[in-house]
């Protein structure tokens, strides 16, 4: 019978990697031209596909706008194929919502192109979450394919049953959390397994004997997939006359030029039903461990913060907020929206979120994500006006009052100390000059205090500071601006149980009674739930009042040298690791008030400087990491470490912040939670799913490392049910340590410093080192039992979100004082995004079920009804508000 080689051309095109954006930008622009000159030229060459990122399009037309009608004739016809995504994105290191904005940013702009490709196509991602296939179901795409994440064997050495993340053919079954099953293919001999074609018979005989002996030792079908390109691969100009070539030298095998839908059909016709079946999320589970490239989440980690803040910002804050200005001013900034959404997808790509590129590519990041940050900022800013503007702060107001609104932008219930710096004086600088002015608002008569009551009257524990006058100005909106000297008060009050997507109107009241200043030398934390105790050796007791607990030894950091790359860490050989046991310089509070105590620790260990020489001659040598000998040098310098612990007087959680210079190379930082819980398995957040992983490593492992990726939290739980949670801002790397006695501690990585790239040549990156970086680290501690673990995860999900505050005057409005507009029931769910529909205006509302049980949810907005759709928020069907486990949902809602 006669097989058929299905030749795909096409190119993998980092955007920015080896070389800076524009130097890849350029060899694109050359790229493209030289495609659509084959098309004009050769009628036998079928089709290319553009690596499945619709970006490229706008990228190549940045330099050749005059060829616009040119590729859209062919992406028409069908022989320039595109999509079906925006940017072939990292999948761990990207929210749950910025994989559905990028399959939409991607769907859209195939839809202006003419046509796009249904395959999930993830030829160089750095391992797949478990929830890919649910997603590609509701792209309505049948097949996956992947570069990597599973181990093949070949079909003559059969996997088992119990081989979740092994297949014996490139072709597989593909189950996700949800149960959801997909095709999934493998590029199992790479995807340039076709690459370079000689057109000589002599030397395309030698090819075909290897390559097609390559693709039958995996193929379940007598389809046999060749892909005609690589990493930034010029187009091979002379395909045809190879296909002509090949036809000729075999009789049994018919070689045609093909592309994605050709040969997705002649697969799902011919493939076998005993194909294996993997399972959940694929990061290359069975494999011995060293190229996993999970380590990239804790290179450059500075990035990955903003990555989480601008993301957060978008999803969390700018977009639930412009939804509810709507509903005053009818309008949505869509295209403002999509602006900084496109520079948060660009810095996502698989090589720039990972930061395994040289130091321009990075540097070129940072500006990406300010100019998102700041794009979302200007929607926040100006919903939160129209939003003020419109809400009724006379009816209810106190004599003195100063109003100010404090939103719940997340989708679940908050109890927060929320922060807001008000003006209570202001004189411009028309009628003074700013110097007399800031002297005169020193001199104002103060009252005795302050307090804060809500729109009912009833008072809030709050805290009140006299803050220097400062500059501020206003930008009208019909006319110039307006500058002015102010007198500013610090606010902090408690909030407590403050609802999903809702806000609350609040005044700030002079009053007559006398504040006494709480005094205690102690450095010891306490409310209801929690104590906190500063231990000799400078770690942390704390004991968890409710479920009566007490962890000892909590917050230990840990350096080690890295003589890796910014893909892998690897450790010296035979080094110990230094630690802040017994290296704490001073502990304080220096905040205790009505709502919130903050205590402060410096510790100080000494790090060494650097590697030695033999780390620079092995990187020039490109000796592989793994046989390096390098050591880190006996010279040190002091590291100091300053960590702020808060603990909120309603609180159930401590808040940490920690702050340092790092002027130390080749190493890597983590903060450690011993614990004294057991279990074989432990539990992370990740793209729409709390997976759960084993603590332990298969047998294949010989890596002594054995790091995974998280988004916003990591479990460890008991057999009893009790556990404890640590939920991070942007902390992407964690590793659960288990001690010989099986008792499990949680190290979180917060930064690695290295000085190359690494991967197929040798590429120095010293800004990788981050000398002379200011650090800040926001991360979290809870503790949970059996029976309100779902309620801690939940809260874990939404913990990085402060409440939002601003201040407005005293007038009348439609919008009730105090409102919830969207109520959000059901312990199991989480709400990933508030947003209006890009072509309809229509709310859209996501969550997802992040257990593996059946679950229930009620979501209600007054005044519409909600119906359910796909992740590309085309259809519509009835809702009955049951959720499958590890369910996405999406609804419409249209007005009543």
């Amino acid at each position: 019978m006669t097989k058929t080689v299905h030749i795909i051309s096409h190119t993998h095109w980092d955007r920015e990697w080896y070389l800076p954006y524009e130097r890849h930008h350029m060899l694109l622009v050359e790229l493209i031209d030289s495609i659509l000159e084959l098309f004009e030229t050769d009628p036998e060459f079928k089709s290319f596909y553009l690596d499945g990122q619709t970006v490229l399009l706008d990228d190549y037309l940045e330099i050749r706008p005059e060829n616009e009608s040119l590729l859209k004739k062919y992406i028409e016809a069908g022989r320039l194929r595109i999509g079906p995504f925006y940017t072939l994105q990292d999948a761990f290191l990207s929210s749950s919502e910025s994989h559905v904005r990028n399959f939409l940013q991607g769907h859209s702009d195939a839809k202006r192109w003419g046509q796009t490709t249904e395959i999930g196509y993830y030829p160089d991602t750095f391992g797949n979450v478990g929830q890919t296939p649910q997603l590609m179901d509701q792209l309505g795409f049948d097949v996956v394919a992947y570069g990597r994440g599973v181990k093949p064997t070949g079909f003559a050495n059969d996997s088992n049953e119990e081989d979740n993340f092994v297949s014996s053919y490139s072709e597989m079954k593909w189950a996700g959390a949800d149960g959801t099953e997909v095709l999934g293919l493998l590029f199992a001999n790479w995807y340039s397994n076709g690459n370079e074609i000689p057109t000589d018979p002599k030397q395309a005989k030698d090819f075909w004997t290897q390559k097609l002996a390559d693709a039958e030792s995996y193929a379940s079908t007598d389809h046999l997939l060749m892909m005609n390109g690589c990493d930034h691969q010029p187009v091979q100009r002379d395909i045809s006359e190879a296909i002509r070539v090949a036809n000729e030298l075999y009789d049994d095998y018919e070689f045609i030029h093909s592309d994605f839908p050709t040969y997705i059909k002649a697969l799902l016709e011919n493939v076998p039903e005993d194909l294996d079946t993997v399972h959940g999320e694929l990061t290359s589970q069975e494999t011995e461990g060293w190229y996993t490239l999970t380590n990239t989440a804790s290179s450059r980690s500075y990035l990955k913060q903003q990555n989480e803040a601008t993301t957060r910002l978008l999803e969390m804050v700018a977009e639930p907020l412009a939804t509810l200005a709507y509903e005053v001013t009818g309008k949505y900034p869509h295209n403002m929206l999509e602006y900084a959404w496109k520079f948060v997808l660009q810095n996502q790509f698989h090589d720039s979120i990972c930061t395994s590129g040289v130091d321009e590519v990075h540097d070129g990041m940072e500006s990406r994500f300010e100019r998102a940050a700041n794009t979302a900022r200007h929607v926040i800013i100006e919903s939160l006006r129209e939003l003020s503007d419109a809400i009724d702060t006379e009816t209810d107001a106190p004599e003195q009052g100063t109003p100010f609104i404090v939103f719940n932008t997340t989708g679940g219930e908050k109890t927060s100390v929320a922060e807001i710096t008000l003006e209570v004086d202001r004189i411009p600088f028309e009628q003074e000059f700013p110097t007399q002015a800031y002297e005169r608002l020193e001199q104002l008569e103060r009252p005795a205090s302050y307090k804060v009551i809500d729109s009912k009257g009833r008072e809030l524990p709050a805290d009140v500071v006299e803050l220097d006058p400062r500059f501020n100005y206003d930008l009208p909106k019909d006319k110039f601006r307006q500058p002015y000297m102010a007198r500013n008060l610090q606010v902090k009050v408690l909030v407590e149980q403050a609802p999903a997507l809702s806000w609350c109107t609040l005044y700030l009241v002079p009053s007559d009674e006398t504040v006494e200043q709480v005094s205690d030398e102690s450095t010891a934390l306490e409310n209801e739930y929690l104590k906190v105790a500063v231990a000799d050796n400078g770690t942390l007791t704390v004991t968890d009042k409710v479920h009566d607990t007490v962890q000892e030894n909590m917050l230990i950091f840990e350096d080690l040298g890295d003589i890796g790359n910014e893909y892998v860490y690897k450790r010296p050989v035979g080094e110990e690791p230094i630690l802040s046991t017994d290296a704490l310089i001073k502990a304080e509070v220096i905040e205790r008030s009505t709502v919130r105590q903050v205590l402060s620790l410096h510790h100080r260990i000494d790090v060494p400087i650097s590697a030695d020489e033999q780390l620079d001659l092995e990187q020039r040598k490109i000796i592989e990491f793994r046989d390096r000998k390098a050591q880190r040098i006996s010279e040190t310098k002091p590291l100091d470490i300053y960590t702020t612990v808060t603990l909120d007087a309603r609180s159930q959680q401590l808040d940490f912040e920690t702050t340092l210079k790092n002027e130390m190379k080749d190493h890597r930082l983590r903060v450690l939670f011993p614990t004294r819980y057991t279990s074989e398995v432990h539990y992370a957040d990740t793209v729409f799913e709390t997976v759960e992983r084993p603590n332990r490593v298969s047998a294949a492992w010989t890596n002594p490392e054995n790091a995974q990726r998280m988004h916003r939290f990591v479990n460890i739980v008991d057999e009893s049910g009790d556990g404890v949670v640590v939920s991070t801002n942007g902390l992407n790397e964690y590793e659960v340590i288990v001690d010989v006695e099986g008792a499990q501690t949680l190290a979180v990585s917060l930064f690695r410093a290295v000085g190359e790239l690494g991967d197929w040549g040798y590429f120095p990156t010293p800004g990788a080192q981050t000398l002379d970086h200011h650090y800040t680290f926001n991360y979290r501690l809870s503790f949970h039992g059996k029976a309100d673990r779902q309620a801690t995860l939940q809260q874990a999900i939404y913990s990085a979100q402060e409440l939002i505050t601003t201040q407005t005057t005293i007038s009348g409005g439609e919008l009730p004082a105090t409102k919830q507009f969207l109520s959000v029931e059901g312990e199991a769910i989480a709400l990933t995004t508030l947003k209006r529909h890009k072509e309809m205006d229509d709310i859209i509302t996501r969550l997802y079920n992040f257990t593996p049980n059946e679950g229930q949810y009620d979501l209600q907005i007054a005044g519409f009804n909600r119906k359910k759709s796909n992740i590309l928020e085309e259809i519509e069907q009835a809702d009955d508000g049951k959720v499958r486990p590890f369910e996405i949902v999406t609804h419409k809602w249209h007005q009543i």
